[in-house]
Formats: structure tokens, sequence, C-alpha cells
């Protein structure tokens, strides 16, 4: 089958797959009223993610990253990692977690076939990461940080969203943490939502400032893989870890886009800012329907925006963006 591809000659080598909406942590910039079910919703399946990992995979998808709300509260979580890493088309594999059951369940996730894990660590201070999460679980997730690193994960990343008024003074704690510590520290600039334009308007931090600095200090940029991410990776020879900038609002940041989104109930998202989805969960019950899910896939991505639009103030209606594997 051909490689996913759009309108703009961009293509598509990277999955973000939410298999749960749910979160227990109560982050500001995201769930500061906690996670609120809707009804009682009903995530995809492994029968359903096994087909859906095997139609992107067929179309050229080399990364798939499980991504949430917190991905690793499912109880399946580690029967997920198995699914994509059977498939011998997808070469990475990685998740996203607030850390908080990595300590207890490291290894056995390694051992399940998962290489890179991103750990949100917002804050080094523990009074501040408990201000900024709303869990007092700093050391737990730190001992889940050292034990990914002893469990011999291929990478060990930490998130960090950058805050204006709360962790923006934390950035020289987070150096002399990866001078000596093997782990790639990413700063992502917070982005305008459409349900909390306040929020942006006190604690948005511009990353162009960060990335200014870095360079300013002797920091180089590195050069991108087809699968990487968005980042912007930044490394240093008297460093062990490296820095990677998230800046959705730098110029032509759209330009090399290779990720779709697939949100925990089966919807197709081409863009992380986009209101509504493309629903495919009718098309995950079986096998035999794949070459129409790959027709659909191909015909969806005509569709696809050249950019997100966020300087001309389209934010979409997404709070919680790790709903849709933000």
């Amino acid at each position: 089958m051909s490689q996913l591809q759009d309108n703009f000659g961009r293509r598509f080598h990277y999955l973000r797959m939410s298999v749960t909406d749910v979160c227990n942590f109560k982050c500001t910039y995201c769930l500061p009223d906690g996670y609120r079910p809707d009804g009682k919703p009903k995530f995809l399946d492994l029968n359903e993610i096994e087909n859906l990992v095997g139609a992107f995979a067929e179309v050229g998808t080399q990364k798939i990253r499980i991504t949430g709300g917190e991905p690793t509260l499912r109880k399946d979580f580690s029967d997920i990692i198995r699914i994509v890493a059977d498939n011998d088309k997808i070469s990475t594999i990685a998740t996203t977690t607030n850390g908080y059951r990595l300590a207890k369940h490291a290894q056995e996730w390694y051992d399940a076939g998962l290489r890179r894990i991103n750990v949100s660590v917002d804050s080094l201070d523990p009074r501040m990461f408990n201000q900024i999460t709303g869990e007092n679980k700093f050391d737990d997730v730190m001992r889940g940080v050292d034990a990914a690193l002893e469990a011999g994960f291929e990478r060990v990343k930490i998130n960090a969203v950058l805050l204006k008024g709360l962790n923006d003074k934390d950035l020289p704690r987070f150096l002399h943490w990866i001078k000596q510590t093997p782990i790639d520290l990413r700063f992502i600039e917070l982005m305008e939502t459409g349900l909390g334009r306040d929020y942006f308007k006190a604690h948005h931090l511009a990353g162009a400032d960060i990335k200014s600095q870095l360079i300013q200090d002797g920091w180089q940029l590195d050069q991108s893989a087809v699968d990487d991410g968005p980042a912007q990776n930044f490394s240093h020879g008297d460093f062990q870890g490296r820095i990677g900038l998230i800046m959705p609002y730098e110029k032509n940041f759209c330009a090399n886009c290779n990720r779709l989104r697939v949100s925990a109930k089966g919807k197709l998202h081409l863009c992380l800012f986009t209101e509504h989805g493309v629903d495919l969960r009718d098309l995950l019950q079986s096998h035999s329907q794949r070459t129409e899910l790959i027709e659909r896939l191909h015909g969806q991505l005509q569709a696809k925006k050249e950019t997100h639009y966020l300087h001309d103030g389209v934010t979409g209606v997404t709070q919680h963006l790790a709903s849709i594997g933000g």
C-alpha cells in the first residue's frame, strides 16, 4: 500500500494512538478540575487496536506512540504494547506517561516491547510539581524515571510544559540534572486552546526565547530523523542529556508535519487542533476491512490543512489535549 501523504507533499510516518481519556492527575494546563467522564466511554479494545496498528503499518507508519489521558491506567497496557511490538513494520514504540505507575512496571513494559518513554515532570521542585499537577507524587515519579533508566529504554525523555510565573525558574535545575544523566529534556511551549485563553495569557512563555539562550550557551541543533516528533533537539559536549523544544508558534512549525492522531474512541484527527475527528471504528472490527480502512485514511488526508492557524486565533475547543494523543 502507498505511503500516507497529503496535498502538500507531507508524508506521515508517525501515529499518536490514544487508548484512554482517563487521567489521574489534575494538571492546571490540561485538566484543572480532574477527569470527568462523559457517560461510560468505551475505548478501543485490543482487537480494534490490532486492526488499527495493522492498517497504519501497511501505509508507512514506522513509529507509534501510545498516549492517553494516562495510558498506563489501562489494565491491559502491556498487552497493547505487545500488539504494537508484534508488527514488524513498526520500528519505534513509545509512550507518554505521568509516571505514576512507572517505578513498579518499567521493566514489565520494556520486556513487552516498549523502547522509548516520555515522562511528564513539569518541575523539579516538589512543591511546584504539586501545584501544577494537583498531585503530591514527585518522589514516586522520579523513582519511575530511575526505574526506566535501569530497565534499559533506548530513550527516556522528560516533558515539561513551559509556564511563566510557575516553572520558568527551573531551567538551571533541569540543566544540572542532565549534566550527568543521559535523558532528553523537552520543553513544550504552552498552546492556547478554546477553553483556556485566560490561562494562556497569564502563563505563556515563548519557546524561541529559550532557544536563543541555548544557542548563546553553545548548544547545537541536531538533525531530525524521518519519524521524529516536532521537537527541535539540541546537544552540548559538556552534557550527557539533550534538550528538545516544541514551539508551535514558530514560523513554519507545520511544514514538516509527519504525524497523525487517533483518539481512544477511534476517531482520526488530522491535527491536534481539529474540533471534530473522523470515525474509523466501524472499520476496525475485522482484518477483512483493512482495504476499506486504508482507503478512508488516504481520502481523509486530502482534507488536511497546511497549518494549524494558531497565529490566526483558531484554537479549536480542545482543552485537555492528551485526549486525542496530544
